[in-house]
This record gives C-alpha cells, structure tokens and sequence, in this order.
C-alpha cells in the first residue's frame, strides 16, 4: 500500500521506530545521493518515489533539503510475498499493475538495491514502470551489487538511512531472498531505456551507484 506525506510538515524531533537501537550499523559514503538531490533543486514541489520501507528519519532529511511529497512503494513486502507463495516468475506481470500513479507524476524515483533481488525479466518489467513514471528531467537513483558471492550469502535486505548527502548507514534485516546475480552495466543501461545513465560512481564497497535522467522536454513541446 503507498504512503505518503508532505516531508516538511515532519517534526524534526520524532522518533523514528522502525529503526530504534540500530545506531551501531555500519556507515558507507555515497557519490551519488549529493547529485539526487541537486537533480530534484530545480523542481518546484517535487513528488519522490521510495520503494524502500518507511524511513522516519529519511523523511525529515529529505523534507528539510527539499520539501517535496513521499510516496512509499516498498517492494520487499511483494518479493516476499511471491517467495512463500512460490509465484517468482509472477512478478513482471505483478510490476505493470503495481503502480497506480499517473505517467509523468513523479520527479525523483529512490530504488537503492531493489533490483538486486529480481531476475531480469522482473528488473526489466520494473524498469519500465518507473520510466513511465518519472516526469521529464526527473532522477532516478539506483545501486547495483558488483560482484558475484563466491558462496551463499544471509538472506538480508538493507534499510539505507541517509546521515547526510555523502553519508548512509546501512541497517540489514531479514528477507525470504537473497542478492540475485549482478547485472552488467550494458544489460542496466538497457533495461531503462529511454532513461540515460548522468552518473554513475564504483564504490569500494563493490557497489555501483547509478543515476539516471529522464530527458526534458523540448520547447514548445504539448505535455
């Protein structure tokens, strides 16, 4: 179910409850977080996609830095949901009816490590989505694991709670399915099609960070 809320209307001071006493999880830099939020500077208003869980402490920052509009998409709840029920290869399908939003009606799209855990028809079924989703000259940012697991690795998916813009703290918590197989950077550039890649940064941490652009459009153009 989508939620959502007016960022800058969030007190500063509320306790966020999903992540109590998770203080001591590990930290990480960004590269590219900072350049996100300057793609959104420009855009009066903007609305954000997250398809993470809530995050209370994201939504502050993120109102605080720009005042815009959440909606909360958080499709581990749907991957899960297809591993216990053994419906995985239902999740393209599930994807071109997931989202109820207009086209164009959203400026800035967060996936962090969702595509991770799909297989490529379900990354490119999601893909597409967000691609209809996002306006002209909106971001989307996206990380993508590097590196094949030389073993089985936890199941564990990772809430990315923003510090600062160059700062996230990772906190992991369970999931019904682990990391899938990296996708070459060919097959993720294709896969978001008509979206193109602005920056992308490789983290020591064998983490790519992706940001792609909807192109704006041209002049006298009819919306």
């Amino acid at each position: 179910m989508a939620f959502s809320d007016l960022f800058s209307r969030r007190r500063k001071d509320e306790p966020d409850s999903l992540d109590a006493g998770a203080s001591k999880a590990p930290v990480h830099s960004t590269k590219a977080l900072a350049k996100f939020i300057a793609g959104l500077n420009g855009h009066a208003s903007p609305v954000l996609l997250d398809l993470g869980p809530v995050i209370g402490s994201n939504v502050t920052f993120f109102g605080e830095r720009l005042g815009c509009k959440i909606i909360v998409e958080d499709l581990s709840k749907d991957i899960d949901r297809c591993v216990t029920e053994k419906t995985l290869g239902e999740l393209p399908v599930l994807f071109t009816k997931r989202f109820s939003q207009a086209d164009a009606s959203v400026d800035g799209v967060l996936c962090w490590d969702v595509f991770d855990y799909l297989d490529k028809a379900a990354a490119s079924s999601l893909a597409k989505q967000l691609a209809r989703l996002l306006r002209p000259d909106g971001v989307l940012l996206a990380f993508f694991n590097t590196v094949e697991p030389k073993e089985p690795l936890p199941a564990l998916y990772t809430k990315h709670v923003v510090v600062d813009p160059a700062t996230l703290q990772y906190r992991p918590y369970p999931a019904a399915r682990g990391k899938q197989r990296p996708f070459q950077n060919r097959d993720i550039q294709r896969m978001f099609e008509p979206l193109r890649i602005t920056e992308q940064f490789l983290l020591k941490s064998h983490m790519r960070e992706v940001l792609f652009r909807k192109a704006a459009e041209a002049p006298g153009a009819v919306s």
